[in-house]
């Protein structure tokens, strides 16, 4: 037996009643909504977070045809008939879609791409018509196509008739409504995952001191669905701490225990432990609970990744104020089980970074283009195994070959606040002297965190308020250079050198065939004067 389920709206003439097994009903009217349609029907703008700016673009495309039509038959232009959003999922295309319905009492019609699909030949096309037809008596009206992709792949990827079919009866019911407008409802930043908690915690009994800002800090890479699911899962933490209080039981529970409850800080933690983001579904991710002190050894290594990896993350203002683009990336290389892997965790754990493990095969595998790790940002990207994919640049063979290479594509020059009594090097090439500033920048950069950490350490805000009164100008110093100077390798050879000399003249040697050997040793003892003496070819250690 099928059960039915009604919702009593009014009772005549009695103001209570009981249903019982006898009772008889008679059904008219039109169906009552659910309470979770009912919900989504006051959705406005104000329930919205993150998606400012697209929310702009989308009313402008939309709620101005609908209110004001005469704007675009005054310019002689036709109004715009369809937009695309599109996202990972949970990101609130569907909710922006019921606001802006709701705010201009537009009818709005949802077809779900899956409910179109049906075993019968040619339902399916059937329900795109009533869903057309419907729309055009209820105008003005708003279609919202949930998952289009299910329903309408493209044409050359179509494998069945059924899809064909649909596809041809969708692209007839849509002619003249083709979209040239696509926007990108992508994964919220910070401030709007910040916007997103205050919408959900609106409603939520939290203590005062609860901590938003640090909440939406932590989840990097969470979309709207995710962080409504973190605060259920805070709640239901707070339910859990004062369940022993009292008996599941029991019918009633006692008011003094319902008014002690409220959401803290411990319970939004505890949440953010069990917490995913659904834009990785597909990759593994995990926060590592490696710190420093479980690697044992490896001082400077640990500290050449502090200045490379995690200064960038903590202190971006520092950089921004060198004017230095912080590096991108780190070659982890040594023999098997000297610690690389445990190093990638650790750096990950302690800039609180999400942390993306990829063999080398298993790349190989995936799209060239991929933006999961944008999408989880921060986060450290360890690639395991790369030489099995990252062979040398130019020697890939097949359609691949340049996907590959992009791999090793990097470029990077910029200008540094540098002291006036530094004696800048001749004869290093562009890449060494590149080098030297940029490690001359992190020693800068180092010295001025140092020093904050240890006015902090010593809580004499006295003393910060002195320096800030003073203005000090932060800039590179001698110091710095010096330091960054014991690193310096030269980047070219003599060998190149007298190559590269001598394939220059070459073309313009006829009748001047002694200038070439003179220029390469002139290029030599520059060059060799400024390195010091024999040196790697490597820029630095």
């Amino acid at each position: 037996m099928r059960s039915v389920e009604f919702k009593v709206i009014e009772t005549d003439p009695a103001e209570y009643c009981v249903v019982a097994s006898d009772t008889e009903i008679f059904c008219e009217g039109e169906r009552v909504k659910r309470e979770d349609e009912d919900r989504l029907a006051d959705v406005g703008y104000d329930d919205i977070g993150s998606v400012r700016k697209q929310l702009g673009q989308i009313r402008e495309l939309v709620e101005l045809p609908l209110r004001h039509p005469q704007l675009f038959k005054t310019t002689g232009v036709k109004s715009p008939k369809g937009i695309l959003l599109y996202g990972p999922p949970g990101t609130g295309k569907t909710l922006i879609a019921r606001a802006i319905a709701n705010e201009n009492g537009a009818f709005f019609l949802c077809i779900n791409g899956p409910q179109i699909m049906s075993k019968m030949a040619g339902e399916s096309e059937g329900n795109l018509r009533k869903a057309s037809v419907e729309a055009e008596k209820n105008a003005p009206s708003i279609i919202f196509m949930d998952e289009i992709d299910s329903i309408a792949p493209k044409r050359e990827k179509t494998n069945g008739e059924v899809e064909r079919r649909i596809v041809s009866q969708l692209l007839t019911l849509l002619h003249g409504l083709k979209s040239r407008e696509h926007i990108d409802i992508g994964v919220p930043d910070e401030v709007g995952r910040l916007e997103v908690l205050g919408i959900h915690t609106k409603k939520m009994k939290i203590v005062e001191d609860v901590e938003l800002e640090k909440v939406a800090s932590h989840t990097h890479g969470h979309v709207g669905a995710d962080l409504a699911a973190l605060c259920t899962e805070a709640a239901l933490n707070c339910i859990r701490e004062k369940m022993y209080l009292t008996d599941i039981k029991d019918d009633t529970i006692d008011a003094e225990i319902l008014n002690s409850m409220a959401v803290n800080n411990e319970h939004f933690n505890s949440a953010l432990k069990t917490s995913t983001a659904s834009s990785l579904r597909k990759t593994v991710v995990e926060v590592p609970n490696v710190s420093w002190e479980d690697i044992g050894g490896l001082e400077n290594v640990k500290r050449e990744l502090q200045e490379t990896v995690q200064y960038p993350v903590e202190h971006p203002e520092k950089f921004e104020m060198y004017g230095m683009s912080p590096s991108r990336g780190v070659l982890f290389y040594g023999p098997p089980g000297c610690g690389k892997t445990l190093l990638a965790k650790a750096i990950a754990n302690e800039c609180e970074a999400n942390f993306i493990s990829i063999k080398g095969p298993e790349l190989l595998t995936m799209w060239f283009g991929e933006s999961e790790a944008r999408h989880s940002a921060p986060c450290a990207l360890f690639f395991d195994e790369p030489d099995s994919i990252a062979t040398q640049r130019g020697s890939s063979v097949g359609d691949a070959g340049g996907a590959a290479d992009r791999i090793a594509d990097l470029a990077c020059l910029r200008k540094s606040p540098v002291s006036k009594d530094i004696d800048l090097a001749e004869g290093f090439s562009g890449a060494a002297i590149i080098a030297i500033c940029q490690r001359a920048c992190k020693y800068a950069i180092r010295e001025d965190i140092e020093k904050d950490i240890e006015s902090q350490r010593r809580k004499d805000s006295q003393a910060m308020e002195e320096d800030d009164a003073a203005g000090e100008v932060h800039e590179i110093k001698v110091t710095h250079f010096e330091e960054s100077w014991k690193f310096a390798r030269r980047s070219v050879s003599d060998a190149d050198i007298q190559k590269y000399a001598f394939s220059q003249t070459l073309p313009q040697s006829r009748g001047l065939g002694f200038e070439a050997a003179g220029i390469a040793s002139k290029l030599q003892k520059t060059f060799a004067s400024s390195s010091g003496g024999d040196e790697a070819d490597d820029l630095y250690d």
